[in-house]
């Protein structure tokens, strides 16, 4: 099965760096999946976002803490959801003194919408639409675009005032040997709402009988894209 992120790019996904190739390139019948470890160098978020990041909380919808040299943990599992769809996860923890925090989503790619999205938090209320490229440093950009909420029978499309734009990027640093990740979300009119940057190692592990954890899945699985 071809990952999602090579089904996005299509043939320039092999113009990506061959160790960003390697932590998106598998699909869920590799049966392995890739596990990162490190430190985020910053955390960083606007007060006046504090509110709405405090909701995101108990859905693991980024948190309102901010810090420097907090541990870092990334779990990408490649699976197929119960609608059939190519899925990976990307269930983030971040270890500040007081307590851990997490930031976790899964993602597929919409034949639909012809791109990759995002479904954020624990329930996959929140739709992303994801625009994917490739860095001048042969790493993997993500920008984020239209964003849809999702409950029941509810379906509505959030005003960009009311979101802001992700910008993410993770590449790979030869000198030092280490994957490097810088995230940045800002309102379209209020500016910076919430950011982080790191750097960590990454293993890839085998998952048996394609035996993905609990812990990675989303708690309910939303059917529109």
């Amino acid at each position: 099965m071809t990952s999602i992120y090579e089904q996005a790019l299509g043939g320039d996904f092999h113009r990506l760096h061959p160790k960003i190739q390697e932590r998106f390139g598998f699909g869920s019948r590799d049966g392995i999946a890739s596990i990162g470890e490190g430190v985020m160098d910053e955390i960083w978020y606007s007060s006046w976002a504090a509110i709405p990041l405090h909701i995101g909380v108990t859905r693991h919808i980024m948190f309102p803490n901010k810090g420097k040299g907090i541990p870092f943990r990334i779990e990408n599992y490649a699976y197929s959801d119960k609608y059939g769809r190519e899925t990976v996860t990307w269930c983030r923890s971040f270890q500040f003194s007081q307590r851990q925090r997490w930031f976790d989503a899964t993602m597929i790619y919409s034949l639909e919408r012809a791109c990759v999205v995002d479904y954020l938090g624990t329930k996959q209320h929140l739709a992303v639409d994801l625009d994917v490229s490739i860095a001048e440093n042969g790493g993997i950009r993500i920008e984020s675009g239209d964003q849809r909420f999702y409950e029941g029978w509810l379906r509505l499309r959030l005003p960009a005032v009311l979101t802001g734009k992700a910008d993410v990027c993770e590449w790979y640093d030869d000198k030092n040997r280490e994957y490097r990740i810088s995230v940045e979300v800002r309102n379209p009119l209020l500016g910076p709402v919430f950011r982080y940057k790191g750097r960590f190692q990454a293993h890839t592990v085998v998952v048996a009988d394609g035996r993905v954890p609990e812990h990675v899945k989303p708690l309910r699985e939303e059917a529109r894209a």
